[in-house]
């Protein structure tokens, strides 16, 4: 009998919490202001898949919002199970809805490979033993989607007992053999560090894996620095044949910042199907700086950086098959040094998104301006820039939203 009055009573006090949820969401949305991006040129139904997430800021209020399709959907306007069980990448909750139950337990779209006929997974699980020993395993998996027949094991990882932490970057199924590109952090027993980029080649028939190769090694010792990086793929999960990885030297000094090496960083490119790790070497005669590249966004064909030198912004496209820029767009905006952008390239356009400033004389906020170009022609097809509606409009002067991202559906 106590066992049911303990259920019942936890019953209406998740019904009350829930109640009460949605009474304080009630108050506190009406109150808060709508951000909506006002039409300065082209069409507005440009805006429907883009979606750009921040936060409200309203001294005393921060709220995290969403502008999607030109509406404003704060936090506290989601359902209580919607924010309990947070934001999720928009290609992750399209496969769950595809394929949601080999999707149960997996989250990380760079884990995925995904073509017409196959969806591929592969993550590390890592495990600290009581003595501090490196216990690593792959866990894998493979969807064929037209019969749904799905296949799934674990492993070990080679070499665990001398990695500290994995990291998956990249996964390719070539000539029905799991590509698994990670980034290592590699045990040292002496002052010395090393950072490693591992190429693992696993049969999938068999269940084990072929090989495990070292493309980069790089050991250092303080007060030096070296980091793996990779410029933001846009379409993580698609078949590509080359990635590419950042290498990035500098030293931390003790007595001021960080200071690169620029002469010893360097873009490098792997190609899947040749096995050659090659570095990229059109940077310098091509305007293409280092800096530039490995902050660009990549689809594996193509590299798309942000060139800031001039007055007006300008999205350079660098072939990584010729090393040769083969289109160079000026957006119409110009460039601000105090604002940050964000960008974006999809459905042959290249979404770019200015804000985060201030202005300085009166520290109220700036409009954020979104542009919308096509990629080959840089003609504009939308460009706008944020307003904002309040029940109080004496109080927008102080209102503004700080940007996270841009996405587009």
């Amino acid at each position: 009998m106590k066992r049911y009055i303990c259920s019942i009573i936890i019953g209406i006090v998740v019904i009350l919490s829930i109640g009460t949820y949605y009474v304080k969401v009630a108050s506190s949305a009406s109150s808060l202001p709508k951000y909506t991006f006002k039409t300065l040129e082209g069409s507005d139904k440009e805006l429907d898949p883009v979606i750009i997430n921040g936060t409200h800021e309203g001294n005393p209020i921060f709220e995290p919002l969403t502008i999607e399709s030109n509406q404003t959907i704060y936090g506290s306007e989601k359902s209580y199970f919607e924010n309990f069980s947070g934001s999720q990448d928009l290609q992750i909750e399209r496969l769950i809805k595809e394929h949601r139950s080999f999707m149960r337990g997996k989250d990380s779209i760079d884990s995925f490979y995904e073509d017409s006929d196959f969806l591929a997974y592969a993550s590390v699980n890592e495990d600290f033993t009581k003595s501090g020993k490196m216990e690593a395993e792959f866990a894998i998996a493979l969807l064929e989607k037209n019969s749904e027949d799905a296949t799934s094991f674990n492993m070990e990882l080679p070499n665990q007992e001398r990695i500290m932490n994995t990291s998956i970057r990249d996964v390719q199924l070539i000539h029905s053999k799991l590509q698994v590109l990670t980034t290592n952090d590699v045990n040292s027993n002496d002052e010395k560090q090393t950072k490693e980029v591992h190429l693992y080649t696993i049969d999938l028939a068999n269940k084990k894996v072929l090989s495990d190769k070292t493309l980069l090694s790089e050991t250092f010792t303080y007060p030096n620095q070296v980091d793996l990086e990779m410029p933001i793929d846009i379409a993580p999960s698609q078949p590509n044949n080359l990635v590419l990885i950042s290498l990035i030297k500098g030293v931390n000094h003790e007595d001021g910042p960080y200071e690169e090496k620029p002469k010893e960083s360097k873009l490098l490119s792997y190609h899947y199907e040749t096995e050659k790790l090659e570095t990229v070497n059109g940077s310098e005669k091509e305007s293409l700086s280092l800096d530039m590249a490995r902050s660009g966004y990549v689809d594996g064909k193509d590299l798309y950086a942000v060139d800031t030198k001039s007055d007006k912004y300008h999205i350079k496209t660098f072939d990584l098959s010729s090393q040769k820029i083969t289109n160079d767009l000026e957006l119409d905006l110009t460039v601000h040094k105090d604002e940050q952008y964000f960008a974006t390239i999809k459905n042959g356009r290249v979404y770019f998104l200015l804000g985060n400033g201030t202005n300085q004389q009166d520290m109220a906020y700036k409009p954020a301006q979104l542009l919308i170009a096509d990629l080959k022609t840089g003609k504009t097809l939308y460009k706008g820039e944020t307003v904002i509606q309040s029940a109080d409009q004496k109080k927008t002067k102080n209102h503004g939203f700080y940007i996270e991202d841009i996405i587009v559906q």
